[in-house]
């Protein structure tokens, strides 16, 4: 997922795409251990797509307390 396609997306839509990709990532670690997965390299995309999601919603609670004081 591309960082301008998340900037985008408004808080709400974040948190439920943050959701749906920890459920994915759960379900490639469990086919990993289980019986094995055709493209292991996904898991390591799954996980940088959520650190983007998580700082994406960091960046907007930050600037969210700026602008409250």
């Amino acid at each position: 997922m591309k960082i301008n396609k998340i900037r985008e997306m408004s808080s709400a839509d974040l948190e439920k795409e943050l959701g749906e990709l920890k459920t994915e990532l759960f379900k490639l670690k469990f086919s990993l251990a289980t019986n094995g997965l055709e493209n292991p390299m996904k898991i390591k995309e799954v996980k940088k797509d959520i650190a983007r999601v998580n700082t994406i919603l960091t960046e907007r609670k930050i600037a969210e307390k700026k602008g409250d004081n």
